[in-house]
């Protein structure tokens, strides 16, 4: 053997022997157990409830708005937005000096029609009662053959017709009664909170959080000339649908949050409009603030979650483990490291979970993470979970 051949021989050996050594030192990769791999969770009962979110705002619980139904030029400011007033504290003073003759006029002329009516009324009574009397009278004598029916029926002719004339004539009287009080009424709405020398008055303690009248400017009619919150305590309205508002009760609760804040606390409904309003056709709730939640501020909007249609020891499962196949819906459960195809049929859903009203029962291990890609009797790996 030559030279070369044998130098060959020993370099393949070389190269033999130390390939040999290091797979001895490598380790042996274990094959890769079968099936897709998945989560899954133990399906439970417990109580779900629909869930409705509105959205409402945060109002004092004893606020007070004073609205000025007049045109009226505002003289005098003493207060501004952010100001604490007290009950009686002047606002501002308005240039009322017509409408306050205007009123006093009103008054006059209601109590006018009211006398007027009263003295009619009384008169009017007198005579049909003295007609009723005569009346009364005759048929007595008939009785003992002293009268006759004609004369009865005469005497009834003309107590109906003083009925009929005291009726007409009242309700004329009462008509113009009632223009008078409805005049009057309309410049009390505008009057109200302000005194005779057009003074606008606080009719409550508490914040002035709006104030809209400008010394020299006329005021509107339109927005609130004040607001004034009263105590710290607050509370949540919320305007609802005819659809929800059978659905809610005094007592109830709710959840809401707060963005402006990052409030989110539970609150009790304390009452439910039973007339939707006219314009928006929706019907207000009012929700109890807890007095241990602070930070709030009227005005700031809030999101309201109303919980209806409870349902209790009810199946429930994460809502994003339902598949959907054209109306059907189905779920996959694991079995002996399978996947089973079961078909569900699903009742109320919220917050991010759905009842299962047939097809599923507690303590089966439902997939919640790789279902999309499984097929009836696929093998499968729990790869996390609640695997029981």
């Amino acid at each position: 053997m030559n030279t070369y051949r044998m130098k060959t021989l020993l370099l393949a050996a070389a190269v033999t022997l130390s390939l040999t050594a290091c797979g001895a030192d490598a380790p042996v990769e274990e094959p890769q157990a079968a099936g897709t791999a998945v989560q899954v969770e133990t399906v439970t009962v417990d109580t779900i409830a629909t869930d409705n979110k509105i959205s409402g705002r945060i109002a004092a619980d004893n606020e007070s708005t004073i609205m000025i139904a007049t045109a009226a030029k505002c003289t005098a400011v003493y207060a501004h937005a952010g100001d604490t007033v007290s009950a009686g504290d002047i606002l501002c003073t308005l240039d009322l000096d017509s409408t306050l003759s205007s009123y006093s006029a009103a008054r006059i002329s209601y109590d006018s029609a009211v006398q007027s009516y009263q003295d009619q009324k009384r008169v009017l009574d007198a005579q049909v009662n003295l007609y009723q009397k005569t009346v009364n009278d005759l048929k007595a004598l008939y009785e003992i053959g002293a009268a006759s029916q004609i004369e009865i029926d005469q005497a009834d002719l003309q107590l109906q017709s003083a009925i009929a004339t005291r009726n007409s004539s009242l309700a004329q009287l009462e008509a113009g009664m009632q223009n008078a009080k409805s005049g009057l009424e309309q410049l009390d709405t505008a009057l109200e909170n302000v005194d005779g020398a057009g003074n606008v008055i606080a009719p409550m303690a508490g914040t002035l959080v709006t104030m809209n009248a400008v010394e020299n400017a006329f005021i509107s009619t339109a927005m609130p000339l004040a607001v004034i919150d009263g105590a710290d305590q607050m509370k949540v309205t919320a305007s609802v649908s005819e659809a929800l508002v059978p659905k809610l009760n005094t007592g109830d609760t709710a959840d809401v949050y707060v963005s402006a804040v990052d409030q989110a606390f539970s609150a009790t409904i304390r009452s439910v409009e039973k007339a939707a309003s006219q314009q928006t056709k929706l019907y207000t709730v009012t929700l109890t603030v807890p007095s241990d939640v602070g930070g709030l501020l009227s005005g700031m909007f809030a999101d309201v979650t109303f919980h209806t249609d409870v349902s209790e020891n009810a199946v429930v499962v994460p809502a994003e483990a339902i598949l959907t196949s054209g109306e059907t819906q189905f779920v996959y459960v694991v079995e002996d490291n399978t996947a089973k195809y079961l078909e569900v049929t699903t009742g109320l859903t919220g917050g991010g979970v759905t009842e299962i009203t047939s097809g599923l029962s507690e303590g089966q291990q439902l997939v919640t993470v790789g279902q999309a890609y499984l097929s009836d009797g696929d093998p499968v790996r729990i790869v996390s979970g609640e695997e029981s």
